[in-house]
């Protein structure tokens, strides 16, 4: 578990440009499944038939972007400045390493001599250590795509650490649903859906949910947790087991997908916990309300400082929400 995590983790996603992070994940899942393609947007989709009579079509669902910055002009003096892909917190960005689509390494600080509140992204810059314009021009290009620095690293217990879990920790669990669904047999036709541009209006599971129009979605996103100091208040804590959302700021999951969850989660033993999460949002949405409609849900993976350079997950939960899906997804109505 922990090695695919690594592999799927430590690769360059930002939105628009997932092409590395998507070359990954098919190497990973294609032995697991019938075939896989790239959409038009960019969407990796994995597809493997089912063995039943009257079959459903199924999409699993997680987005492999992330948030990061692109180019928008190199300065005489060499340092780079940028507009935010996604939702930054400068404050938590600044001072960190971070990398290109190129590799080319640097870091993202701001401007001297500011308060706090005062961090914005038109006051930070990348320095890649270049002289000047010149030789900064050598390494990077107006458009290029930078990211915070990813890695992986074990902590105390069954906890890690590392970034940008939100959400290769989805697509890592996607790869190990299907897997076991390999050897286990399925009796629907299952489309795994590996998402592009989610942290920018939800984009690629719009288009795939209107191509695929499954009869049923299940979404892999991390959620925030209410178990740090001075936290929201939120009944979702580490190690607590996978969290079924019941509803975020742009859905509410489908009732009756919900309750058959938690009822499959109970009679496995299989440790979950409700989610309710009062801002954000995810794929689920767009899913939801693509074509004609969709009865989706969603299975969250707790996660410490989303967005941050150090996340943190509990690899119990993740197990978790593995073991969940399957058994739901092999389930005798």
């Amino acid at each position: 578990m922990l090695n695919l995590i690594k592999k799927i983790t430590c690769c360059h996603g930002l939105s628009g440009s997932e092409k590395q992070v998507s070359a990954v994940i098919q190497k990973a899942i294609s032995p697991y499944v019938d075939y896989c393609y790239n959409d038009t947007l960019g969407n990796l989709i994995a597809v493997k038939s089912g063995s039943g009579e009257g079959r459903r079509k199924i999409m699993l669902c997680a987005h492999m972007d992330e948030i990061g910055y692109m180019v928008t002009c190199i300065e005489d003096n060499g340092n780079i400045r940028f507009s935010n892909i996604g939702g930054i917190n400068y404050i938590s960005a600044s001072y960190t390493n971070v990398v290109s689509g190129r590799g080319v390494p640097g870091v993202l600080v701001p401007e001297s001599g500011l308060k706090t509140g005062e961090i914005t992204f038109d006051k930070c810059y990348i320095d890649i250590g270049a002289k000047n314009r010149k030789e900064a021009e050598r390494l990077v290009s107006v458009g290029d795509s930078f990211v915070q620095e990813p890695y992986v690293k074990k902590l105390a217990g069954r906890r890690i650490a590392g970034r940008p879990f939100d959400d290769r920790l989805g697509c890592a669990i996607l790869v190990m649903i299907s897997e076991r669904l390999a050897e286990e047999g399925c009796p629907d036709d299952i489309y795994y859906v590996f998402s592009v541009q989610e942290e920018v209006g939800c984009r690629g599971s719009k288009t795939a949910a209107f191509e695929i129009s499954p009869d049923l979605a299940l979404v892999y996103d991390v959620t925030s947790t209410g178990d740090t100091p001075e936290a929201k208040p939120m009944a979702v804590k580490l190690g607590e087991g996978t969290a079924i959302k019941i509803k975020d700021a742009s859905v509410i999951c489908h009732a009756g997908t919900v309750e058959e969850l938690t009822r499959v989660a109970k009679d496995n033993k299989i440790k979950y916990q409700c989610e309710i999460l009062v801002a954000g949002g995810t794929d689920t949405s767009s899913i939801q309300m693509s074509g004609a409609g969709c009865r989706a849900a969603a299975l969250s993976i707790p996660t410490r400082y989303i967005h941050s350079g150090v996340e943190m997950a509990d690899l119990g939960d993740i197990k978790a929400t593995v073991e969940l899906s399957v058994k739901y997804l092999l389930k005798k109505d």
